[in-house]
C-alpha cells in the first residue's frame, strides 16, 4: 500500500530517534531526505537500507508531484525526513505532503524532536498559547517591525536564529521590546548545549561574554506578557474633496480656482466637480 510517513529525526543526540521512527525508516522503500549526505550518516548508524532521494527547499516545487506519483504508481512505503527535527516545521517537506495527500496517499506522522517545542518546554513561561515564527527577516528595520507585530498579537513567541546573527537579534529585541523575558537555547540535546535566561539586556551581556557564541544553532523563546507598546501610528483620515476646496478658498481663491488647484494636485476631476456642486448647493441654502 502506498503511504508516506513524516518522520522526526534527532536534532543532536542520536538516542532521541524513537524506536518507532527507526522501524519506520528501516521498513521504508524510499527515504525522501532534505540532504542525502546528512541522512546517510543516520542510515549508517541505524543500518537503514532504503533508497535515498533528495528533496530540499530549492527543488521541492519541481520534484514533489513526481515523488507523489512514484509512491502511488510503485506502491511504495516512503518516509520523509529533514536534516534534523520535524519536517515542514521551518524545514522543507510541505509540498511533498500536499501532493501525496491530494493524490490520496495516506500521510502518517511519526512524531519526535522539534527544537522549538523543546525550547518552549524548558522556558518556564506560561506557554498554553504560543506562536512559532522561525527565522525573522534579515534587515534590521524589518526585524523591528516584525517584533512589534508579534508583540501585538501573541504572548509567547518562538524564533530561530543563526549563531552569526544572535547578538544583533538580541540587541534589536532589547531596543524594541526591553520588557520582554527571554529563554535562549543553543545546540539543544548536543554535548555543549546551553540555555540563557533573563531580560534582553541580561542575555545580551551573557552572549557577548561567551567567546563561543558564534557556534551552534539558536532557538529563542520570547515571553511578551509584560510588554507594553505605544499605540500604532495611524494616518490622519483623508479629507473629503469638499474640505480641501474650502481650505483653498480660505486662502482667497474662488471656487473655480480652488477646483483647478485641487485637480492640479492629483485629485480626480469628477470628484472635484461633484464636491464643487455640493458646496454651491450648500452656499445657496
Amino acid at each position: 500500500m502506498a503511504i508516506l510517513y513524516v518522520v522526526a529525526t534527532p536534532i543532536g543526540n542520536l538516542q532521541d530517534l524513537s524506536p518507532r521512527a527507526a522501524d519506520t525508516l528501516r521498513n521504508a522503500d524510499l527515504i525522501i531526505a532534505e540532504d542525502t549526505r546528512v541522512t546517510m550518516k543516520l542510515c549508517q548508524v541505524f543500518d537503514l537500507k532504503a533508497k535515498l532521494v533528495s528533496c530540499h527547499r530549492h527543488n521541492e516545487d519541481s520534484k514533489a508531484a513526481g515523488l507523489a506519483g512514484k509512491i502511488l504508481e510503485e506502491d511504495l512505503t516512503a518516509a520523509l525526513v529533514t536534516d534534523a527535527g520535524t519536517p515542514c516545521i521551518s524545514d522543507p517537506g510541505c509540498e511533498v505532503v500536499r501532493e501525496c495527500a491530494e493524490a490520496g496517499i495516506p500521510v502518517i506522522p511519526v512524531p519526535g524532536c522539534c527544537a522549538g517545542i523543546a525550547a518552549v518546554s524548558i522556558s518556564g513561561f506560561d506557554a498554553r498559547e504560543f506562536a512559532f515564527y522561525g527565522f525573522l527577516p534579515r534587515e534590521k528595520k524589518d526585524i523591528k517591525v516584525k517584533l512589534e507585530e508579534i508583540a501585538r498579537g501573541v504572548k509567547i513567541a518562538i524564533l530561530h536564529e543563526s549563531p552569526f546573527r544572535i547578538i544583533e537579534l538580541t540587541e534589536i529585541i532589547r531596543d524594541t521590546l526591553p520588557e520582554a523575558k527571554l529563554t535562549v537555547c543553543c545546540d539543544l540535546t548536543k554535548l555543549h548545549e546551553k540555555t540563557l535566561r533573563g531580560t534582553p539586556d541580561e542575555v545580551l551581556t551573557a552572549l557577548k561574554a561567551n567567546e563561543k557564541t558564534e557556534k551552534g544553532e539558536y532557538c529563542v523563546v520570547l515571553d511578551l506578557h509584560g510588554v507594553s507598546l505605544p499605540e500604532p501610528e495611524t494616518e490622519a483620515a483623508e479629507w473629503p474633496p469638499e474640505a480641501k476646496l474650502v481650505e483653498f478658498m480660505k486662502q482667497g481663491m474662488s471656487l473655480r480656482e480652488a477646483q483647478d488647484a485641487l485637480i492640479a494636485k492629483g485629485e480626480k476631476k469628477n470628484a472635484v466637480k461633484q464636491a464643487a456642486l455640493t458646496l454651491k448647493k450648500l452656499f445657496e441654502d
